[in-house]
């Protein structure tokens, strides 16, 4: 089993050690996990800095390796918070700095947060949606320097209201845009524990991602705690084989290797 969305305290929103995940997840039974700390360039809340440190992140990273290598495989990953103006920043970034696997998330709209509400003031819930994935296909279109998009449809996560529309027409541009450079997307668990009734994406988006011809696929808890490493694994492979998808897709050094869902279950 593998985890490859998770976050320790080098990330601006998480106060837990290494350790403490990576001890919970080898009694848990994960044979490779990725932890993909937060970079988020130009961050609209002042109150928060996504900034990494990333000499140190991989000092700590090797010390992992060698104290818990015997038991679990360790990866280097980081999740950057791509917006339009800022492509160029992260292609710097990635150009200067070696990762495992690199997870392309959007965190932000019109260059301002979601968590706070001000993106969505003053639109419908469409309006909101519409923007949202037309600033996604714009990064997509324009940044090819990632390994999977994290939790496509975010942005159902911090509205209250359920939007009439699906965006499948926009989310299938994104698919085959990610899906002829060679990229894929995550099936990110956490959704579950923020009050949606799904993952993100939701089993709409997975299909469509399907039927758009996606293969590449990660598996992520999201997790900031250490008690919700692999939450949700099992259910989140019966779910993917049920639609058609046959393998988890893990990075080394950018490479995918592809693994039997049916070996996972």
């Amino acid at each position: 089993m593998f985890d490859y969305h998770m976050h320790s305290n080098f990330s601006a929103d998480c106060s837990t050690p290494m350790e403490k995940t990576i001890e919970t997840a080898i009694e848990r039974g994960l044979t490779e996990i990725c932890f993909t700390e937060h970079v988020d360039f130009d961050y609209p809340d002042p109150s928060i800095s996504f900034d990494l440190d990333l000499e140190r992140y991989e000092r700590k990273i090797m010390e992992m390796k060698q104290q818990y290598g015997g038991a679990i495989s360790i990866k280097k990953g980081v999740e950057i918070g791509v917006e339009p103006h800022l492509l160029a920043r992260y292609k710097k970034l990635i150009d200067t700095n070696r990762f495992d696997f690199i997870i392309c998330s959007m965190h932000t709209s019109e260059r301002k947060d979601l968590h706070s509400g001000s993106f969505f003031a003053g639109k419908t819930v469409e309006e909101a949606y519409q923007i949202y994935y037309e600033e996604l296909l714009y990064c997509v279109t324009h940044f090819k320097d990632y390994n999977v998009l994290g939790h496509v449809d975010l942005v159902k996560r911090y509205t209250k209201q359920k939007s009439k529309l699906d965006f499948h027409d926009l989310l299938q541009q994104i698919f085959k845009q990610v899906i002829a450079d060679g990229r894929g997307i995550e099936l990110n668990t956490s959704g579950f524990r923020y009050g949606l009734n799904s993952g993100m994406p939701s089993t709409d988006i997975l299909k469509l991602y399907k039927d758009c011809g996606g293969e590449i696929l990660t598996l992520g808890s999201d997790s900031h705690v250490e008690r919700t490493v692999g939450y949700g694994f099992k259910e989140a492979l019966e779910l993917l084989q049920s639609i058609g998808f046959s393998y988890i897709t893990t990075f080394s050094e950018r490479k995918p290797s592809f693994h039997p869902i049916t070996q996972l279950i």
